[in-house]
């Protein structure tokens, strides 16, 4: 058994003052690294990032009249700063980047391809990884996305709670309790640390 951490979206424009920002972002960048920091039980640290065509729509995914729900305002535009990792997010622990969402909407980590063009089961076949654990933003659309995906895959998969901030907290409630009924553990970032399941 290979495990995993997953890390999703920790990127500027998606904590607090980005276009997107939800509240405890920047809380949550530090958390991760804080969490990595210490001992931890992960093989193998992936990271993703929306990066968005700057030229046009996305597929629909930016508008200037956004939805909230399919449609966004500009963000996370490949190259800008609002694309990049949080600073508190200490990027050393990352092996494998992954980018999502180039020209098209992408919400799960398993929709982009690594900096080796390598798309996300073909990296976690190559490496064995059976149990990931889930962080980042926004857990009620891309921490929800990427987790179903790896129930999909196969996977054993825990989302950290402590560990993710959604854009609002009745569809963030509403989004664990989805991943509960989809067999995914809840779990704390104590509970890594003692290497409880």
């Amino acid at each position: 058994m290979s495990s995993a951490l997953f890390i999703i979206d920790v990127q500027n424009d998606f904590t607090e003052g980005g276009a997107l920002g939800v509240d405890g972002g920047a809380a949550v960048a530090a958390g991760i690294t804080e969490m990595l920091e210490r001992e931890h039980p992960y093989d193998i640290i992936v990271a993703s990032r929306d990066w968005h065509d700057g030229h046009n729509d996305n597929g629909g995914h930016f508008h200037p009249e956004p939805d909230y729900v399919d449609s966004w305002p500009e963000h996370c535009v490949a190259g800008t700063e609002g694309a990049e990792y949080h600073p508190d997010l200490d990027t050393e622990h990352i092996d494998i980047h992954v980018r999502k969402g180039q020209g098209k909407p992408a919400y799960s980590i398993f929709e982009g391809v690594t900096d080796d063009g390598e798309t996300v089961p073909e990296a976690l076949d190559r490496l064995g990884i059976t149990d990931i654990d889930v962080v980042g933003i926004a857990t009620d659309y891309c921490v929800l996305a990427s987790a179903l995906d790896a129930v999909e895959a196969g996977r054993h998969v825990r989302v950290v709670t402590d560990l993710v901030a959604g854009v609002a907290d009745e569809s963030s409630a509403a989004a664990l309790k989805k991943l509960e009924a989809a067999g995914v553990d809840l779990v704390s970032s104590e509970d890594v640390a003692k290497g409880q399941s």
